[in-house]
């Protein structure tokens, strides 16, 4: 038997769910109602399937520290899951097809040319474990055979969002792929759907390292040459490869594209199990339970009257409406969105938009994730800007110094070991020390409970680009090292 890697893809902004997804903090990393992300969800499902298998996550390297802290947060919780963890870190996003081919050349050299690669996009919600497992094992038992196996699910709506797949003859104990359909309008995706041949297209995938490079040489062999060159500059640290900067290169397309539809060893297995891609608020909003009228809120102060089929988020602030219906609400510290909720698919055209006034809404998150914990923008204006900064416990910020402002550090709960000038001391809660401009500091956490402190900067320049690194444990001072 080969050897078998689950392979997780996390690429995507989640654009369609914005405010709450930005590309600084992507939809796999966003908090759902349970608390869990979708990163998390990913990851138990993958180590009670099939806990034997390696796990290769595959993400941007401005991703990569939050990726391990995901993890790890939910090893803590928990301690009896266990895997091996690798990550292939892109330098920048070019779609499922080139992440695959790099996954594929990682494990041919890594595993063996006959390992077995279950793809699985890190969005999606299958809460049915057993049906889960019992669908990867009829796909790796056909990926074995050198199948290109994809994931079909029943559809229960005439979802216009989905790409659906026509099942072809019997190919046990899956079917061989007849065609491959994107996104049909509804008047077509309802006759699919009533006429019992076609499958939601899962975007999860099973095949063999070999096939899935032959098929890339034979079909998009654009792809694998990027994909090849890519791969042998890629730099190995830890648990970790860097690939090159050739990945630039590669055409951005999809897997489905690139090869499952010009294919002809292509199957799918009918799988049992419900899905739930959660690519827009309607989806997100499945999570939640209606309340009489329909309502469905994730507000914990939201006060509703004479109102009807409204999707409210709103965890930060009391969010009331009045004698509305079909609205959507989407509230975050920086932004609010109020839109249509049927028009939920289109919220993707005011991030463009957002991204071609380059506001940075479109982008940055209020919270930034780092290394090393969290910064949160409190208030900003003229000359002055207002963080709260979260260390944990035993990391450490770079040795850096700012050109254009000052800063001054207030401890509200924890240790702070303080480094100005070649000075070290340390900051008790409650106390506070002033940084001056061009001088080279670094901040540490030297205890076992979260550094919390509010940082005030002043000067005539507080973009986060005024930083000059001198040293950095996470790797950050060498060019082309993972960002943070």
């Amino acid at each position: 038997m080969s050897e078998v890697v689950s392979v997780v893809l996390s690429g995507g902004s989640g654009s369609r769910l914005w405010p709450l997804s930005r590309k600084s903090h992507p939809k796999p990393y966003i908090p759902l109602p349970d608390g869990e992300t979708l990163i998390q969800k990913t990851l138990s499902r993958v180590l009670k399937a099939r806990p034997k298998d390696t796990v290769l996550t595959v993400t941007n390297r401005e991703y990569y520290f939050l990726t391990r802290d995901s993890f790890n947060a939910y090893g803590k919780t928990h301690p009896d899951d266990a895997a091996p963890f690798r990550y292939l870190l892109e330098p920048s996003g070019r779609n499922t097809a080139p992440a695959m081919a790099c996954a594929a050349l990682w494990a041919q050299q890594t595993c063996g040319a006959d390992t077995v690669l279950l793809f699985m996009p890190a969005d999606h919600i299958v809460p049915e474990i057993d049906a889960f497992a019992e669908a990867t094992r009829k796909a790796v038992e056909m990926a074995q055979k050198g199948e290109l196996v994809t994931f079909g699910v029943q559809p229960t709506a005439p979802e216009t969002g989905f790409g659906y797949i026509q099942i072809g003859t019997a190919l046990p104990p899956g079917f061989r792929v007849s065609r491959f359909v994107e996104k049909p309008d509804e008047a077509t995706a309802q006759a699919y759907v009533d006429s019992g041949e076609y499958l939601w297209n899962s975007g999860i995938f099973c095949m063999r390292a070999d096939a899935l490079l032959q098929a890339m040489q034979t079909h998009a062999p654009e792809v694998l040459a990027a994909a090849q060159a890519a791969w042998d500059e890629a730099r190995e640290f830890g648990d970790a490869w860097e690939l090159g900067g050739s990945f630039a290169q590669a055409p951005d397309i999809s897997i489905d594209y690139a090869i499952m539809e010009k294919a002809t060893d292509v199957a799918v297995i009918p799988s049992e199990f419900s899905w739930n891609d959660l690519g827009a608020w309607g989806a997100y909003a499945q999570l939640l339970e209606p309340d009489a009228d329909g309502n469905r809120l994730l507000a914990p102060e939201s006060l509703v009257e004479d109102t009807h089929n409204c999707i409210v988020h709103s965890p930060h602030r009391l969010t009331a409406l009045l004698g509305v219906e079909d609205l959507l609400v989407a509230d975050t510290p920086d932004a609010l969105l109020i839109a249509d909720k049927s028009r939920d698919q289109e919220v993707r055209v005011l991030v463009d938009a957002l991204k071609a006034r380059r506001h940075q809404s479109y982008d940055i998150n209020p919270t930034m994730h780092r290394p090393w914990g969290t910064y949160t923008v409190l208030e900003e204006g003229d000359r002055f800007k207002m963080k709260r900064i979260v260390v944990k416990p035993g990391e450490k910020l770079s040795l850096q110094m700012h050109h254009h402002r000052s800063e001054h550090w207030i401890v509200v709960s924890g240790t702070a070991l303080v480094h100005v000038g070649g000075t070290e001391k340390l900051v008790m809660t409650n106390e506070s020390t002033f940084i001056p401009a061009g001088t080279a500091h670094r901040l540490s956490n030297p205890g076992v409970i979260d550094l919390v402190l509010i940082e005030v900067q002043s000067g005539a320049y507080l973009g986060e680009d005024d930083i000059v690194r001198f040293d950095d444990v996470y790797g950050r001072v060498e060019q082309g090292s993972p960002a943070a």
